[in-house]
């Protein structure tokens, strides 16, 4: 495949609001600059995409989608240089590598970041992905790997080992990292602490992993759904509570009267409001669910008076080049198990993956795309 030529691609295209993915042949443009192209062997279903196809998120439709792609790069672009065919990588979101947070280490924050991930186009305003004769939105994080091939930066293609099965490796470079990350980078919890994790989810359940591995005492987990919370037990959480009326109350009575951290995913109001509630003083909440457009919540001024804070992190404010690779390590130890998460559906197969993944049936859902 020469550098003018675009490649043959089979897509699954989000072609409307709320509506179902549908298979289609498409072309992907050939790498320009610090482009990569990517044979994709399997891309995690993550929640982001469904608020992109529910217009939560602002990416043009049709498009797209997939932001957790892993697969083996087949062509560079003529400016690559850390990169080289035959390189199996792991995809994440992208950044611009030239503003202020971007050279000062903070690249989740990029000052571009949204017309890089979500405008369905280069920063530059071209397109790389072409169906029946338009162009459509792709690039979305940098990548658009809900399809057989996808185009990535240098910047957010990260290398990783040969001896792991790559099928399992793409919910690294978005779900996994954003909770675990959180824990590992942004609260940075001391041995013997304690956190709470509302939502066990894939995002949930990663935050979990990550405080037992670095050393919390009391992890508990708080979920609607048994079969969660069944999980959460197994890969660390101490103590897990079912949702409901009596939360607060539930975990105060666990922890002596409450908790070091806590981290939700849920992004609903009144769940947030929990999560500051359950703190003790000096206490910090952290969120990292994407919220409904226009979603508010409310706390006790009084409350904070005393130490509580709370803020916000995207993608677990990760150095992907580096964390990536920890997380695998870590897995490799059998202190990150996050295999456990994951349930493999083929390509075809994609909108029962989303299905199962809303009805809370399937953690991680991943979708086996190409053979190795």
């Amino acid at each position: 495949m020469g550098e003018d030529r675009v490649t043959d691609i089979v897509a699954a295209l989000t072609p409307c609001h709320g509506g179902a993915w549908e298979m289609a042949s498409a072309e992907l443009d050939a790498p320009r600059g610090d482009e990569v192209l990517i044979r994709i062997v399997a891309t995690g279903v993550c929640h982001t995409d469904m608020s992109v196809r529910d217009q939560d998120l602002p990416t043009p439709l049709p498009a797209v989608l997939g932001h957790e792609g892993a697969g083996v790069i087949e062509q560079v672009g003529p400016d690559v240089t850390t990169l080289a065919v035959g390189d199996h990588v792991v995809l994440t979101m992208t950044h611009c590598g030239k503003c202020t947070n971007c050279v000062t280490g903070h690249t989740v924050y990029c000052d571009n970041v949204m017309p890089l991930n979500f405008s369905g186009r280069r920063l530059d305003g071209s397109p790389t992905i072409t169906c029946r004769g338009e162009a459509i939105s792709g690039s979305f994080f940098g990548q658009s790997s809900f399809a057989t091939y996808a185009l990535a930066s240098e910047r957010n293609a990260v290398k990783v080992v040969k001896d792991v099965d790559l099928a399992l490796l793409g919910p690294l470079g978005c779900g996994i990292q954003t909770g675990a990350g959180t824990v590992i980078n942004v609260l940075r919890p001391e041995v013997g602490s304690s956190i709470v994790v509302f939502g066990a989810g894939a995002v949930g359940l990663a935050a979990i992993m990550a405080a037992s591995a670095v050393g919390c005492t009391t992890i508990i987990a708080v979920d609607l759904h048994d079969n969660r919370l069944d999980l959460a037990r197994q890969i660390g959480a101490t103590h897990a509570v079912k949702a409901g009326t009596d939360t607060v109350e539930t975990i105060r009575e666990l922890s002596a009267g409450g908790v070091d951290y806590t981290l939700d995913t849920t992004a609903v109001p009144a769940v947030i409001r929990q999560s500051v509630d359950v703190l003790k003083m000096r206490g910090r909440a952290m969120l990292v669910g994407v919220p409904k457009p226009g979603a508010e919540f409310t706390l006790s001024v009084m409350d904070m008076l005393f130490g509580k804070s709370i803020g916000g992190a995207l993608e677990g404010e990760a150095t992907p080049k580096s964390f990536i690779p920890h997380m695998i390590a870590l897995w490799k130890q059998g202190k990150f198990p996050f295999d456990k998460l994951i349930r493999f559906y083929e390509f075809d197969q994609i909108n029962e993956a989303v299905a199962d993944s809303e009805s809370g049936k399937t953690l991680k859902p991943v979708l086996r795309i190409g053979a190795l």
